[in-house]
């Protein structure tokens, strides 16, 4: 009796201390320690909120945003009509700021993935080879980030005509010099690297080694690099759309929105403090996900 008791005990003990013993999955290690992160959860709340909130604009919208026109109601108060009240002239604001939603989220999609597709392959070629093609690649971005990010952007928009899509452009060419720059970091490093000198060993082709083995190994600080950028993105879009360069006036942009509202501060301060403030989370959320992603990329973060 003694004896099959000990034999069940050692079992239980063997099997709890192997189970102990079994090493931690990345994937979970990884999702562990972004969950550990309340304000990066806070970020991806916002973020995700902000992607339904587009996604749904047409489901939650009472009225259109451009057409419908209460002029019974021009600069009114919040109301069981016009939840977040009306603007000068007459649209409800809750279903700009619905829309303006979309517009956001496209600027930043936009921008940030034109500066990521032209900035991460001219990087990482750069990178690489080295040479005359990287000194006249280096030379290009030191021009391009001599100028404020804001002012290339305004410049450049200027230039292309206005419009919203032809201001994401601008926006993204001004983005792309610092992908350029983490990219080429990226590759400078990697490409010196024991499994690259051994995949170059056995015959494995430049693209091969670029693509199969040095964009992957870059990916963390370049993702997290355009975190960040969504939210300098949406400034910028606010920013061209407040002075016209980017949306049109009747567009449901928040920049436009703060355009129009510039006059109206001293009568109804209401109407500035919306698009405001949906600037400010949404900016905000972008830079609390981006620390999180950062952390968990980074275990000497972790806290």
């Amino acid at each position: 009796m003694n004896s099959s008791t000990n034999t069940t005990n050692t079992t239980n003990t063997t099997n709890t201390t192997s189970s102990q013993a079994l090493p931690e999955l990345p994937r979970w290690r990884t999702l562990r320690r972004f969950a550990g992160n309340r304000l990066a959860l806070i970020g991806a709340l916002i973020i995700g909120l902000l992607i339904v909130l587009a996604l749904a604009a047409p489901l939650l919208a009472h009225y259109d945003p451009i057409f419908d026109q209460d002029y019974g109601n021009l600069l009114a108060g919040p109301s069981a009509e016009h939840w977040l009240g009306t603007d000068d002239l007459g649209r409800d604001i809750y279903t700009r700021m619905l829309f303006g939603s979309r517009i956001s989220l496209q600027a930043a999609l936009i921008s940030v993935g034109l500066a990521f597709s032209l900035g991460v392959p001219i990087g990482i070629v750069s990178g690489y080879y080295r040479g005359a093609v990287d000194a006249i690649v280096m030379r290009v971005v030191d021009a391009l980030q001599a100028f404020p990010s804001l002012i290339l952007a305004l410049a450049l928009a200027a230039a292309l005509g206005g419009g919203f899509y032809n201001a994401m452009v601008a926006v993204g060419i001004g983005f792309t010099s610092s992908f350029v720059r983490l990219a080429r970091g990226q590759a400078m490093t990697i490409r010196n690297l024991d499994y690259v000198m051994a995949a170059r060993s056995i015959g494995a082709g430049h693209l091969r080694i670029m693509w199969r083995y040095i964009l992957p190994n870059s990916l963390a600080p370049l993702v997290i690099q355009a975190t960040f950028a969504m939210g300098t993105a949406i400034i910028a879009e606010a920013g061209l759309s407040y002075l016209g360069l980017g949306a049109k006036p009747e567009d449901p942009s928040w920049g436009s929105m703060l355009h129009i509202a510039q006059g109206y501060l001293n009568t109804t301060p209401m109407l500035a403090m919306w698009p405001g403030l949906a600037i400010f989370l949404v900016v905000l959320g972008f830079n609390l996900l981006g620390d999180g992603i950062r952390e968990v990329f980074d275990p000497k973060l972790s806290r």
